[in-house]
């Protein structure tokens, strides 16, 4: 699909406009700069690896995707070369209230795009993929989208609609400039995540080895040092496993009810006729602020309260280290407080009891989401109450080797949390950059 030539920008105008670049930015189209443009393909997902993954609305968060989370689907050998992505596609989401939210695939996982979802496959002779995806990205592109949405029930758009968003478009070295400007950001980003990734997955592991796997209590009973332990943390593992009504257990580690070990904290929701109570300085935490996984910690959320909604609802702050549980609805989302802050009613805070230390409290508290989960109860919302945490009995170790784990994931979950600092960081940068840019300013940058 050719780009038009008419509405090219006269030299004139693009230095006027403090381009400071060699060449012409031209007006054009996403339908113009694209080869191919094609809806997804029709068919239910599934978590066995029956076919390549498949790519949904729902997959796509802001603007990326976690292909662990993908699921798969059986697919014929046309119709998978058919709906196969390439490099460079950008899809974009054609109904409900994700319409307009994309996404651009660089290759790695193969994978097919599922019906609600637009292929608008880049011709890159005449336009980098990157850089047409980053004005996708853009203010303008959801203003856009506001104005491009049709019907009542479910809003959406179709493909002639969104071809006709306008792209100003440099010569190609330029956009390539420009997407790297803004790559390079996403790309420190990404890289943050993954490493998030990792130290939580370094910090799960040593939970499961310390208060599932009971390895140091077994290395000990073999007459072995436990392996990367210092003698004083070692010394607090007993060396003997001993018959529990939940099988072998440490010597010395306590069988009882979760709830003997925590303290449970309510949330509240002020009154949404008083304005005075909101739009305040405390974070106020409901479930849609629940942090990906690997990221663990909550340290804004959507909408905030003030002193005086606090004082006048159910609402109470929660300390730093505080773990979150969504307990209605959405049932075992958790989150790690990273600033005091408030929640609704329709989740707990748990915090650890005597004596024992929050990080562990979490780590308690995410192995224990399955069984918590199997026990919700409830006519319109799945729900767990009070009563459910007491109903499930856990394995405790002594409160100073709690206490010595946090010692021991502490610096990996701070570096998660700086980590998540920094990102944020770049991304306000980026989200500055990336209107001037896709106007031509900053021609500066390197």
């Amino acid at each position: 699909m050719a780009v038009s030539s008419n509405n090219t920008l006269p030299m004139s105008a693009a230095t006027s406009r403090g381009l400071g670049m060699s060449g012409e930015w031209r007006e054009s189209t996403l339908v113009d700069v694209s080869d191919e443009v094609a809806y997804g393909y029709t068919e239910s997902a599934t978590l066995e690896r029956v076919g390549p993954r498949f790519l949904r609305i729902t997959d796509i968060q802001s603007g990326f995707v976690d292909w662990h989370t993908v699921p798969y689907c059986p697919i014929t050998d046309s119709d998978r070369q058919k709906y196969r992505l390439q490099s460079g596609d950008i899809v974009v989401a054609r109904t409900g209230n994700s319409t307009g939210e994309n996404y651009l695939y660089r290759g790695g996982e193969e994978a097919v795009f599922a019906s609600y979802l637009i292929r608008y496959r880049i011709n890159q002779t005449l336009a980098d993929p990157e850089f047409i995806w980053y004005n996708l990205r853009t203010q303008r592109w959801w203003e856009f989208i506001e104005g491009a949405k049709t019907g009542s029930a479910q809003a959406g758009a179709n493909a002639r609609i969104l071809g006709q968003f306008s792209i100003p478009l440099p010569p190609l070295p330029e956009q390539r400039r420009i997407a790297k400007i803004l790559g390079d950001l996403d790309d420190k980003i990404e890289l943050n995540r993954k490493m998030n990734e990792t130290l939580e997955q370094m910090a799960r592991a040593l939970f499961k080895s310390w208060f599932i796997d009971f390895d140091p209590v077994r290395a000990k009973m073999e007459g072995r040092q436990p392996p990367g332990m210092d003698a004083d943390t070692a010394a607090l593992f007993p060396s003997r496993l001993v018959e529990s009504e939940l099988g072998l257990i440490p010597e010395g580690w306590e069988v009882c009810s979760l709830t003997n070990k925590i303290e449970l904290l309510s949330g509240g929701t002020p009154k949404t006729s008083e304005p005075e109570y909101w739009n305040g300085e405390i974070p106020w935490y409901s479930v849609k602020d629940a942090p990906s996984e690997a990221d663990v910690w909550v340290l804004n959320t959507e909408k905030q309260i003030t002193t005086l909604g606090v004082e006048n609802s159910a609402a109470q702050i929660m300390p730093i280290g505080t773990t979150i549980i969504s307990a209605r609805g959405t049932v075992g989302k958790l989150a790690l407080v990273g600033t005091p802050m408030a929640m609704n009613q329709s989740c707990y805070g748990v915090r650890g009891a005597k004596g024992y230390a929050d990080y562990f409290t979490f780590f308690v508290i995410q192995k224990a989401t399955t069984e918590l989960q199997s026990r919700t109860h409830g006519t319109v919302f799945d729900t767990i109450t009070r009563q459910t945490f007491e109903t499930l009995d856990c394995i405790f170790p002594t409160a100073l080797l709690s206490q010595a784990f946090d010692g021991a994931v502490g610096p990996l979950l701070t570096q998660i949390k700086s980590n998540i600092h920094q990102s944020r960081t770049l991304a306000s940068l980026r989200d500055i950059l990336l209107p001037q840019l896709m106007r031509g300013e900053g021609g500066g940058y390197q």
